[in-house]
């Protein structure tokens, strides 16, 4: 309660503070708004999904009298972006995948597939958790990974903190591969502009090869830090579901509609529209019962859509022009100045949510580079990279509680971060004009 009362003033604060130092009264108003629901999503304080409604309730009340573009009609519109349905759709497929053990037969088939050798066996659990991560959420996928390793946690203690760190890096990394694996690369798709809009096949031709690299990276410096050789005993969950009809449905229909999701640029239906036809497929069969509905995360999707709409805010009410001439970066050199860029998102997202970081950060990329409209992808990527601390992400909190030490993850984490912002700030805007999306 003190926490939250603390928080709602220094939000108050900085709202009268834009209202005081811009004159005009549209971009003053906007700021306010914009620095009011920021603070609320920096502090934590209040649920993540609060500062959208918010905004959705603000903006309209206080700009709707000030001219075109302000009423609720308008503000709800911002938020109708179709990335939020491409995430649904991903959550859905999670939750059909949970409901019929999918998920939990991977697991399985990771812990028997490395035959009692514990190299094989950290790495596959990397590697399992990171294809989880790239469907469902990161916290459903270390959830998952850590019930299907509780049989195995009373090993040797060197390869019970090496298997429950492969979870929490896997999980971390395994949402820079897809577009719905991660919320800062829906606010990133959403701030394409239309003239460079970015396909499901696309972001997963430059983000999948480097979350190879990163978690191969980090598996091998899980195998150094913790000594990870010899032989363990191999025991996979006792609840792991035996191949069946309806399982093997839903994995069909998954594959299908990743399938047209990569195929976009072929057959031209749009990612969303797949997602939808996915989700009513699910439910229409009675594969996903109506009352999962109840579990898709809701308060993911109304964050995502809120840091859509503040960006939508920030560039209606003129702010970015006024924000432009505060990050001219004339005497800079490029790539120092997208460096200091892809740091500040990844220690940004090592002590609070990525999501709120990109929601922050990818307006201000916008307007740094205007001539460069992939900045923000990068910047989204970044975000992925802050994981060193026990409060960066809820996978590692997760494992922690577990009974891993906070050290075990200091170390990798900082390891992961430095490389992964140098890598993507060297190689990042080769690879992305390869592909047609320039930097700048």
């Amino acid at each position: 309660m003190i926490r939250s009362v603390s928080t709602l003033l220094v939000a108050a604060v900085a709202a009268g503070a834009c209202l005081a130092a811009i004159p005009d009264a549209t971009p003053a108003r906007a700021a306010a708004i914009a620095a009011f629901c920021l603070v609320l999503w920096l502090a934590e304080a209040v649920p993540p999904f609060v500062p959208t409604l918010l905004l959705l309730v603000l903006t309209p009340l206080a700009l709707g009298g000030l001219g075109e573009g302000f009423g609720l009609r308008d503000v709800l519109e911002w938020t109708a972006d179709p990335v939020l349905l491409l995430f649904f759709g991903g959550f859905v497929l999670g939750e059909a995948a949970s409901e019929h053990g999918i998920d939990r037969a991977l697991a399985a088939g990771a812990i028997r597939a490395a035959r009692g050798r514990a190299r094989a066996l950290v790495a596959l659990i990397a590697v399992t958790t990171a294809f989880l991560s790239m469907w469902m959420s990161n916290i459903a996928a270390a959830a998952l990974m850590i019930a299907a390793l509780r049989p195995m946690l009373g090993l040797d203690e060197r390869v019970r903190r090496a298997l429950l760190v492969a979870v929490a890096l896997g999980a971390n990394l395994g949402g820079m591969a897809t577009p719905i694996g991660s919320g800062p690369n829906a606010i990133a798709i959403a701030a394409m502009p239309p003239d460079h809009p970015i396909s499901f096949a696309a972001w997963m031709a430059f983000a999948v090869p480097l979350t190879l690299l990163t978690l191969t990276v980090a598996t091998l410096l899980v195998f150094v830090r913790h000594d990870v050789r010899g032989e363990v005993p191999a025991t996979a969950p006792d609840d792991a579901p035996r191949p069946a009809e309806r399982p093997r449905t839903v994995a069909l229909l998954g594959a299908a509609a990743v399938l047209a999701w990569l195929t976009e640029p072929i057959h031209g239906v749009p990612s969303a529209i797949v997602s939808l036809a996915l989700a009513a497929a699910l439910f229409a069969t009675g594969l996903l019962p109506a009352a999962r509905v109840r579990n898709v995360d809701w308060g993911t999707l109304i964050l995502i859509a809120g840091g859509i709409a503040l960006g939508r805010l920030v560039e209606h009410a003129g702010l970015l022009h006024r924000i432009a001439p505060l990050l001219d970066g004339d005497g800079v050199p490029d790539a120092a100045f997208l460096g200091g860029l892809l740091l500040a998102s990844a220690l940004l997202s090592a002590v609070m949510s990525n999501t709120a970081t990109a929601t922050l950060l990818i307006p201000l990329a916008t307007t740094a580079s205007p001539d460069g409209p992939a900045l923000p992808l990068l910047v989204a990527l970044a975000a992925s990279f802050g994981m060193p601390f026990v409060i960066s992400t809820p996978p590692n909190a997760m494992v922690v509680g577990a009974g891993v030490r906070s050290a075990d993850l200091l170390v990798p984490g900082l390891v992961l971060l430095a490389g992964g912002v140098v890598a993507l700030a060297v190689t990042g805007p080769v690879v992305l004009s390869w592909f047609g999306y320039p930097i700048g």
